[in-house]
């Protein structure tokens, strides 16, 4: 079976005789637009056209819907609509509520909260990276684009996210624009359109802002550019996840740290969903009800609890765990597999995980250390990337017009 791995691949690293496998189709892609910027123009039109991937070496080109190419205008009007209140239905609630910046996009809820105060079944994803998720959102496999998705939290019902509906969507759309700044913006962004803010315009800005959150820049990446040591724990826990004994690197070998990735010549494969012997109600197998995955969609039964495997890009921030943020730390997380699946020994949801006929197979139980496990938790954490969670590009616009008014 052929399994993708992390590259270890750059200078200091790549005499490393524990070489860690990786999947040939990102060596092919290496970077033509690593860090590369088109020639600069003296027209306000190139200016806002103009977009430049600045990637590092170990990240290929996203790939980029041929009716929403990425521009630089689209861009800073996909990042105001993106923490704007008014684009929801009360106008209280933006697509920032449930992705801070400061955790890597996620809102540090067991659930997310939409704007109505109605509880959702999970857990909010982060955005960092989104760029090269094959699919979006916990258990659908028919969500392959930001643009679809985004169709969701905007007008879904349930359960409610923005609260955006048939008898408000006009009120929220005039709200945008009699608002100058958008209505000069738009013009720029969606250049040649009589009427440019319009729904669809607003959902290809917000995927394109979205798109461009990258985040490379974790002590993780610094080590591969050959700029810095792991200490001894980060190293022995990053053998530990590459390899064998632990078999992180299954669910979560690619460079983004997960095993569903898109990029620009990556072949288009079947999406992967997983098991994980989280829950197995009264034995019978069965997840929560409302919230079991894949099977919601399907209704096949080896589809019960099949959830994506997140990226562990910025896990360290992203606490708390799992589709449904029941698991509170990283240390109870690397025990869960650790275990094999959970025991939950009694209440409504009781029943042994590591007995849930539908698990993954690859869920079988390790036999790790109370240091293996440590050192585990040491090597997640050099994932973290604190540039991505401060920088301005990604940050509230509305922060800097409130700061310059006190």
């Amino acid at each position: 079976m052929n399994r993708p791995r992390i590259s270890r691949r750059l200078s200091r690293a790549a005499g490393d005789p524990r070489r860690l496998r990786f999947n040939a189709a990102l060596v092919a892609v290496t970077l033509i637009t690593g860090g590369g910027v088109y020639a600069m123009s003296s027209t306000a039109a190139d200016r806002d056209s103009r977009w430049g991937w600045k990637l590092p070496e170990t990240f290929p080109t996203p790939r980029v819907p041929k009716a929403n190419p990425m521009t630089n205008a689209k861009v800073e009007v996909g990042r105001r609509l993106f923490y704007d209140v008014r684009l929801s239905g009360n106008g209280k609630q933006s697509c920032s509520s449930c992705h801070l910046q400061e955790l890597a996009f996620t809102d540090g809820q067991v659930t997310a909260i939409g704007s109505t105060g109605e509880p959702h079944p999970r857990n909010s994803q982060s955005l960092v990276n989104v760029a090269y998720q094959s699919t979006l959102t916990w258990a659908n496999p028919s969500l392959v684009t930001l643009e679809a998705q985004m169709q969701v939290p905007l007008f879904g019902t349930g359960p409610v996210e923005l609260g955006i509906t048939d008898a408000n969507k006009e009120q929220v759309l005039r709200r945008i624009r009699r608002d100058p700044w958008y209505a000069a913006r738009f013009k720029r962004a969606f250049p040649g359109q009589r009427a440019p803010v319009t729904w669809k315009a607003i959902v290809a800005s917000i995927a394109s802002f979205q798109r461009s959150i990258i985040s490379a820049r974790s002590k993780y990446d610094r080590y591969l550019a050959g700029k810095t040591v792991l200490a001894a724990a980060e190293r022995r826990g990053m053998d530990l996840f590459m390899g064998e004994r632990a078999e992180c690197h299954h669910c979560h070998g690619s460079f983004i740290f997960n095993d569903q990735v898109s990029y620009v010549s990556a072949p288009v494969e079947p999406a992967k969903f997983h098991n994980t012997g989280l829950y197995n109600l009264a034995g019978t197998g069965a997840f929560p009800e409302g919230n079991r995955g894949v099977f919601e969609l399907t209704g096949r039964p080896q589809d019960m609890g099949r959830f994506k495997a997140p990226s562990l890009r910025n896990v360290e921030l992203t606490a708390p765990y799992m589709h449904d943020g029941s698991i509170t730390t990283l240390e109870d997380a690397v025990a869960h597999y650790q275990r094999g699946g959970r025991l939950i020994p009694d209440g409504p949801l009781a029943g042994d995980g590591a007995k849930n006929p539908f698990k993954d197979p690859l869920i079988t139980g390790l036999t790790l250390s109370d240091r293996d496990q440590a050192d585990l938790v040491a090597f997640l954490k050099t994932l973290t990337d604190r540039a991505v969670t401060t920088d301005p590009k990604f940050s509230d616009p509305f922060e800097k017009k409130l700061a310059a008014g006190r």
